[in-house]
């Protein structure tokens, strides 16, 4: 599945454990922003699960957002940056 995973983290030793787990999973594609390519159910959660326990569910945001194949194919950006990696994508 392809995931896009986008925070908003009050702390900065937190924010930098997020990102340190996101980088294992994915590409930063902006400061708070990453594309999560190739993950199954089981490492989406897992993925999932090592954030929560690093966040402050009081003061922290962090969404999810699944894109289909045909979502991405429409995937439009201005400025610098790559598309994403649409090979690497698995139905699942």
């Amino acid at each position: 599945m392809f995931c896009l995973v986008c925070f908003d983290i009050v702390d900065d030793r937190a924010r930098t454990r997020v990102v340190k787990v996101l980088k294992s999973h994915g590409q930063r594609v902006q400061k708070s922003v990453f594309e999560c390519a190739s993950l199954g159910e089981e490492k989406y959660l897992k993925m999932k699960n090592r954030i929560e326990d690093l966040i402050d569910n009081a003061e922290d945001t962090v969404r999810y957002y699944f894109l289909c194949k045909g979502c991405l194919l429409r995937m439009e950006y201005s400025g610098i940056g790559d598309s994403p990696d649409r090979k690497s994508y698995k139905v699942v």
